[in-house]
């Protein structure tokens, strides 16, 4: 019996050492030629990744690619909808920004090496250029033994490798979207020198966690508004989660440093929920970030991709 995992995409998999992020915008120009562009696009996807693979297994590829519901409508006019796919129009609270920056097209690339995500990027490149313009390029790293650029391990309370499937594929809940996902991608700025002037005390305070150790602190010793604790969701009593693969970045054109938050979820509505709760109690960390980016895209099984070229 094949399962979600079996068909997904690298939803739910290490975020990898080299890491790339790109979002498009279609032109809506031409929706026939720009239809037959992107259905070419998701016919080469898998063999040109299997291509990849097979000359270098060791820089182990993986790779994620969606559709924001404009696109949706757009590409697929009248044909049924992911349950939980909607555009996101930004969340706002307690001074706080979280913007929706329109995107159509996603791409999440990740390897050990940056040659083979440059090389795929470039094969992709030639598929998308007729349907689409770039908006957001976006590359990011594995920062030391898996930290976050703020320098506290990142992803500890995530969903492990055994259990995360279940957290970031659709399920029986979706048929005709079984093996799918729901990606939420966001980009943060941090301001690095606010950060790095507060104590070590103080930056454990605001994560909710040791610096060194990686040890979660006892509530009392948090902020009221440590990031653990404000991105905590709980339905019913049960606590929710998502598979997160974020990564850092630092643009040397912009001198800008921060995060690239990516989240997928076998329900948008508990990412959703998280950045609704983190607005809510104004989650330390927003406070020496800017937040540029937001969208939410589907991202279709394999089998669905494939599909779709006709």
């Amino acid at each position: 019996m094949t399962t979600g995992h079996q068909i997904a995409q690298d939803v739910y998999k290490d975020p990898g050492l080299d890491v790339a992020f790109r979002t498009f915008a279609l032109k809506r120009q031409d929706q026939p030629a720009e239809r037959a562009a992107i259905g070419e696009l998701t016919d080469r996807l898998a063999s040109i990744l299997n291509s990849m693979r097979i000359r270098l297994p060791e820089a182990e590829l993986k790779c994620a690619f969606g559709f924001s519901s404009r696109a949706w409508d757009y590409l697929f006019p009248g044909e049924p909808r992911p349950a939980q796919l909607e555009d996101f129009q930004g969340l706002s609270g307690n001074g706080f920004d979280m913007p929706g920056t329109p995107a159509d097209l996603f791409l999440h690339l990740r390897a050990s090496q940056r040659a083979v995500t440059y090389e795929v990027l470039d094969q992709l490149s030639q598929f998308i250029a007729p349907a689409a313009t770039s908006l957001d390029r976006t590359n990011g790293f594995r920062y030391l033994e898996g930290r976050a650029i703020i320098g506290f391990i990142d992803g500890t309370e995530a969903p492990n490798t055994t259990d995360s499937a279940g957290y970031a594929i659709i399920g029986d809940e979706d048929p005709q979207f079984a093996g799918g996902s729901y990606a939420f991608a966001q980009k943060w700025i941090h301001n690095m020198s606010t950060w790095q002037a507060l104590s070590t005390e103080e930056q454990e305070r605001a994560v909710g966690r040791r610096k060194f150790s990686d040890v979660e602190l006892e509530d009392e010793a948090k902020a009221p508004n440590a990031h653990n604790i404000a991105s905590k969701i709980e339905w019913d009593g049960e606590e929710q989660k998502i598979v997160r693969m974020n990564v850092a970045y630092h643009d040397t054109a912009t001198g800008d440093t921060g995060t690239y938050f990516i989240g997928y979820s076998r329900r948008w509505f508990v990412t959703r929920d998280m950045l609704t709760q983190m607005l809510a109690k104004s989650d330390y960390l927003l406070h020496f970030s800017q937040i540029v980016t937001g969208q939410l895209f589907f991202i279709p099984s394999r089998p669905m991709l494939a599909a779709m070229s006709d």
